[in-house]
């Protein structure tokens, strides 16, 4: 934790954790994610943070749009299965797993234009900010991962999007082999939008931010409607359900073990995590 500051609920430009960032910067809105020595691994604040900076954004005429980034060579890895140590959130992690704290639907009803500058390692609940955000632009150094089924958990959110943005086919491949894509795969795959040299990845995200926020706020604001029913709703409660099931325990102690679950067979395990 950031020396001499103390965890507490969000206030203002504070998101409620020394993990997130939130600067003003001119007419955006600009939220970090700052835990590099986690790898900027997501506790419930953090994601609560994003949520809240949403509504921040949202409620403030000076500010047009909202920023999302990270800091070094990760976007975001989804959340911290560690859970946290408990001083860096006053939140709970069960609060999270129920879904009561996490983003997703807010950037997808934002009023205002969100996009997601992915400067590197993307994947988990940090891929759905992506997915979620109204455009992502990313580094060409990013790759994309969904590990979820690994960790067992059946993330039909994911499902859900990914079958209507890249087909099923696709999805079934990328969530089945948890396989890593490149930028350049993502944006072939239809995954991101754009693809752009590393070092300009903030200048071309707050130009295409600028673009967005050009737009007529009511007009964009029907278009929205309609590309969010398109995305549909997802099964809550299987997915829930799943969080507390033997398949998720048994991928939480994996994980922290280094290890392969015990689900794979002998001859398919694998020094450390899957």
């Amino acid at each position: 934790m950031t020396a001499g500051i103390t965890a507490r609920p969000p206030d203002g430009d504070w998101l409620g954790t020394p993990y997130l960032r939130f600067d003003r910067q001119g007419p955006f809105g600009v939220v970090t994610l700052d835990r590099p020595e986690a790898r900027n691994a997501m506790t419930p604040a953090m994601y609560f943070g994003i949520r809240y900076a949403v509504g921040l954004v949202e409620g403030d005429d000076s500010l047009a749009g909202l920023l999302i980034t990270g800091t070094g060579d990760v976007f975001a890895p989804g959340g911290d299965l560690g859970g946290g140590d408990g001083s860096d959130n006053w939140l709970t992690f069960g609060s999270a797993l129920s879904m009561d704290v996490t983003p997703f639907e807010t950037l997808r009803q934002s009023a205002k234009p969100v996009v997601s500058a992915v400067n590197g390692l993307c994947q988990g609940g940090g891929l759905q900010i992506a997915m979620c955000s109204d455009m992502a632009v990313v580094s060409e150094r990013a790759t994309f991962r969904v590990p979820e089924l690994y960790r067992g958990i059946a993330d039909t959110y994911y499902s859900q999007m990914l079958a209507r943005m890249i087909g099923p086919v696709r999805t079934r491949d990328l969530m089945f082999t948890g396989r890593t894509l490149s930028a350049e795969e993502a944006v072939d795959w239809g995954m991101v939008a754009r693809v752009v040299p590393h070092d300009d990845l903030l200048e071309e995200s707050r130009e295409v931010l600028a673009a967005c926020c050009r737009t007529a706020p009511r007009a964009r604001g029907v278009v929205k409607s309609s590309l969010d029913n398109y995305m549909g709703l997802y099964d809550r409660i299987g997915m829930k359900a799943s969080y507390s099931g033997d398949e998720a325990r048994e991928g939480f102690v994996a994980f922290k073990q280094r290890r392969s679950p015990d689900w794979v067979h002998p001859d398919l395990r694998s020094d450390g995590r899957l």
